[in-house]
């Protein structure tokens, strides 16, 4: 089972993001836009493991205190085009202690540098590879009240996240 744990949106950080997805679309930037509903921020991605009681009982032994998400910006990672997050210590310090009991508890994850982001588009592509262009960057901010775990499953039209 392909599995990582995420923030999933609420309308007010959601609806500025599929905005933002349909003014690409109608100024030509193309690409494999994300589903609407597929829209998250990954916090750890654990990819294909056995056990997801094991991850939650993890997720559980961690001290939560919801706080403050907002958009910030928008960037890309090659043909990888996302809306970025505020500096946020509150998240920065919840991922690090996530991170370090999955460790701890032996459960396999990808230990690249956290690096807040929303991907929105992959393999994003602009007339002639030129800036995409993004007038209005969104704006949007939320209470983070859970963390959820997903899994993820390909389906015949794209990729299907459930939450755990």
């Amino acid at each position: 089972m392909r599995l990582f744990i995420a923030i999933r949106f609420e309308k007010s950080i959601l609806d500025p993001l599929i905005k933002l997805q349909d003014d690409l679309r109608k100024t030509g930037v193309k690409g494999n836009y994300t589903k609407h509903e597929n829209l998250h921020l990954t916090l750890a991605f654990i990819g294909e493991y056995k056990d997801p009681g094991e991850v939650l009982d993890v997720m559980e032994q961690i001290e939560f205190t919801p706080f403050e998400l907002e958009l910030d910006g928008v960037g890309s990672f090659g043909d990888i085009f996302w809306a970025g997050i505020s500096d946020n210590p509150s998240l920065t310090s919840y991922v690090k202690r996530l991170r370090h009991e999955l460790a701890e508890n032996g459960i396999p994850f990808d230990k690249k540098k956290f690096s807040p982001h929303i991907t929105l588009i992959r393999k994003a592509f602009y007339k002639d590879h030129k800036m995409i262009p993004v007038s209005d960057p969104p704006k949007g901010r939320m209470t983070v009240t859970g963390i959820s775990l997903m899994k993820s499953e390909r389906g015949k039209n794209g990729m299907i996240y459930t939450e755990l």
